[in-house]
């Protein structure tokens, strides 16, 4: 049996050489339809286009993506080919939050932004909205305002003294409006571009906003307009429509300009390979778990006793904005040799 894997995948490798008779690993978006064609198990990340003309005729019966998302994939051809698939659903949700909240706390130290009487929106609240809302809370803003149409009409339960609120709420009464959906086009409830040109124009408080979802989910040329008239005070972008190229103006404009690398911490990365093993130990019949352990922090780091400069310490997003400006066109090889982080000491 062959498995064919994405080589940037960490901590994988050795368990997968257990499972399967061969495995190659390729950089993601170099697998082609002659790697694929004898292989029974493809793993990858969101840089490996999978539909008809990557499978059509191989012996692939399961896909695994080792990430949240998944419009990299051709679901319909894979249900019309009976080729099993699946994603790491949550896999690095608190490195995404870890991400959204060392913006802000960057944003209180460096522009006087208030946490404390704040309003926060958050727009998509499954696994990552859920923990980018638990760090709210705990950062103390002062209102925090979920909007979430397929869940509200799901009757998704939410923590007391919290609600539903429109989108049309969030323009009108938030500080904070950061986007955390999946990429879709389908209605009643698409996502591309659905900070538009008519999003931004009905912005009340000049907001900071976030992307960290996916980049066609934030229209980026209406995004700097909105920011040059002042409709929208800072960006915190780490999604970009054109990925790997990112838009110039955008990434100079940004307060925070990153390469999609919001939930590369080492903890979500070994997440999402323990869901990529048992996806596949499950599809096997294999009665294994997997326990995959990040590395550890250099030892001897003496962290401040002040919880948001040790947040700070931990990981800071403005390293990650000043290697990307430095060299925006190596956006590909700054995700694929991103450095150690930790969620926690």
């Amino acid at each position: 049996m062959k498995i064919v894997v994405d080589d940037k995948i960490p901590y994988i490798q050795p368990y997968l050489h257990e499972l399967a008779d061969e495995v190659v690993a390729k950089r993601g978006g170099e697998i082609t339809a002659d790697d694929v064609r004898d292989a029974y198990i493809l793993i990858i990340r969101t840089r490996t286009r999978v539909d008809r003309q990557l499978l059509e005729g191989s012996s692939v019966a399961l896909v695994v993506t080792a990430t949240i998302g998944y419009d990299h994939l051709d679901t319909d051809y894979l249900r019309e080919a009976g080729i099993e698939w699946t994603n790491c659903a949550g896999c690095n949700a608190t490195s995404v939050a870890q991400y959204v909240q060392n913006s802000l706390l960057l944003l209180e130290r460096e522009r006087g932004f208030n946490i404390h009487e704040s309003t926060i929106g958050i727009v998509g609240v499954g696994h990552v909205g859920t923990e980018v809302m638990a760090a709210a809370l705990r950062m103390g803003f002062k209102r925090v305002l979920l909007n979430d149409p397929p869940r509200e009409e799901a009757h998704h339960k939410l923590p007391a003294g919290l609600c539903w609120s429109s989108l049309y709420e969030l323009q009108r009464e938030c500080d904070v409006i950061t986007f955390h959906t999946p990429l879709t086009r389908e209605q009643p409830h698409a996502t591309y571009h659905l900070a538009d040109a008519s999003f931004f124009c009905l912005l009340r408080k000049h907001p900071v906003i976030v992307n960290a979802a996916r980049g066609g989910v934030v229209d980026e040329e209406e995004l700097l307009k909105a920011l040059d008239s002042g409709w929208v005070s800072e960006a915190v972008i780490d999604t970009w429509e054109g990925e790997p190229r990112v838009n110039s103006s955008l990434l100079g404009r940004a307060f925070i300009a990153t390469p999609h690398i919001a939930g590369y911490s080492a903890d979500g990365k070994a997440n999402a390979t323990r869901m990529a093993l048992q996806a596949v130990a499950l599809f096997l019949n294999k009665a294994t778990v997997y326990h995959i352990k990040p590395p550890a922090l250099a030892s001897g780091t003496i962290f401040s006793d002040d919880p948001a400069e040790r947040a700070l310490q931990l990981y800071n997003p403005m390293a990650d904005t000043d290697r990307l400006r430095a060299n925006p066109e190596q956006f590909e090889q700054l995700r694929n040799d991103y450095p150690l982080r930790r969620e926690c000491v």
